[in-house]
């Protein structure tokens, strides 16, 4: 480790209790989405970001009507660019939304306790843990700066939960931020080059209704949606046999999610409803997953006279990745996760079945990679469960593999 990089680690360890303090006020900081009211904690990131002496901070508000487009009631995003002169635009983006607590909780879900080294919380680990890492990291970059060329810019934004179209998709599409490369919320013992794609179908299927009495003078809305759940099932266990080739990702699945429909007991149902996630893994093409869905839908039920069938994508969320091992992000992401956790095997790279805002980046042409603070997988830190936490050791470490990697991405020789 070189002078600079061990002055970097030094800064870090130097101000731990400051980063805890840092990540505590965010998690008591409420920021469910849904209910997605999230301009009140991008105000707190702001204040907080300011007080640490980053310049020009931005809160850039989402309109109105956009953010109720997006099923949010407020939104803003929260830049702070760090910048060193000419050179490289190292982009470190994280979200602040959260799923909402539910049940189950031993500690209060917005107390940020510590209990035996670790600190629990909604959303400490997805993913606002990310925050306060990445700005510690670079915080701990500027002791250095007269080395550096180039810039870092923080990205927060508060919409991952629901698709991220008006945060990080509304940033690179506006040209708020120009990243020639960029680091997505993760964890700390794996780097993520790639996840799978999602399609969201909603599926409407319209009868006629009649008396109980008289089904037969009807036309049964909920029967014609179980021929079309028996196909899909059916279907499902085909998709086993496409497999992916990059480790992580197995192969694309389907689930059936929410189902409604009905009037009365004594009803034929005239409507049923159903949603159905289709998840897609990165060598598909989405188009020919769709039409063969749509298709496969209208043919279960074309021989059944009088039904209706609307059939409305919802969501289309692309796949990430991959990005090549061999990228020079992911290289020195690396190189500085064996310095750090002194660590005799390589950095794991591999892929995930969920989807998240780094498609966003991937889709924009930017080399891309997810890390972060948390375990080895996300069960271990409880996310979107009740006694979500992540280990404050791992804190410590991800602050300082972000701040060395930007270091050598950003030293241009200097060292």
């Amino acid at each position: 480790m070189n002078a600079d990089k061990a002055k970097i680690v030094q800064w870090i360890q130097d101000h731990e209790q400051d980063l805890i303090a840092f990540l505590k006020k965010l998690v008591q900081t409420p920021s469910d989405n849904p209910a997605g009211d999230c301009l009140p904690i991008a105000r707190v990131l702001g204040k907080q970001l300011s007080e640490l002496g980053f310049d020009n901070v931005s809160l850039l508000e989402v309109d109105e009507e956009s953010a109720k487009a997006n099923g949010m009631i407020s939104m803003a995003n929260v830049l702070a660019p760090a910048v060193f002169g000419e050179g490289t635009n190292v982009v470190l983006n994280a979200h602040g939304d959260v799923v909402p607590p539910g049940l189950g909780w031993s500690v209060d879900p917005y107390g940020g306790e510590i209990v035996d080294g670790k600190m629990y919380g909604r959303g400490v680990a997805v993913s606002k843990s990310d925050i306060a890492a990445y700005t510690y990291a670079v915080l701990a970059l500027k002791q250095v700066k007269e080395k550096l060329s180039g810039r870092v810019d923080l990205a927060f934004t508060f919409d991952e939960e629901t698709g991220g179209e008006i945060g990080p998709k509304w940033l690179i599409d506006r040209g708020y931020i120009q990243p020639d490369q960029a680091i997505v919320a993760g964890f700390t013992y794996s780097a993520v080059n790639a996840h799978n794609g999602c399609l969201h179908f909603e599926i409407k299927t319209t009868g006629k209704s009649a008396h109980a009495a008289l089904p037969h003078t009807g036309i049964d809305a909920i029967e014609a949606t179980a021929k079309i759940l028996q196909v899909l099932y059916d279907y499902r266990k085909t998709l086993a046999e496409k497999r992916s080739l990059i480790p992580g990702i197995d192969f694309p699945t389907l689930n059936v999610g929410l189902i409604s429909g009905g009037i009365n007991t004594n009803v034929v149902p005239d409507e049923c409803t159903i949603r159905v996630d289709r998840r897609l893994i990165p060598e598909e093409d989405f188009i020919t997953a769709e039409t063969e869905f749509r298709e496969l839908v209208q043919q279960s039920v074309k021989e059944i006279p009088g039904i209706k069938i609307e059939i409305r994508k919802i969501l289309h969320a692309k796949s990430f990745g991959p990005t090549p091992d061999d990228t020079p992000l992911v290289q020195i992401l690396a190189e500085n996760w064996k310095l750090i956790l002194k660590e005799d095997e390589e950095l794991p790279v591999h892929g995930v079945p969920l989807y998240t805002d780094a498609r966003h980046f991937f889709s924009a042409g930017i080399p891309t990679i997810m890390f972060g603070v948390g375990p080895k997988v996300l069960e271990e830190a409880n996310g979107h469960r009740a006694d979500e936490n992540i280990r404050l050791s791992d804190l410590q470490a991800a602050t300082k593999i972000i701040a060395c990697t930007l270091y050598d991405l950003l030293a241009g020789g200097k060292s």
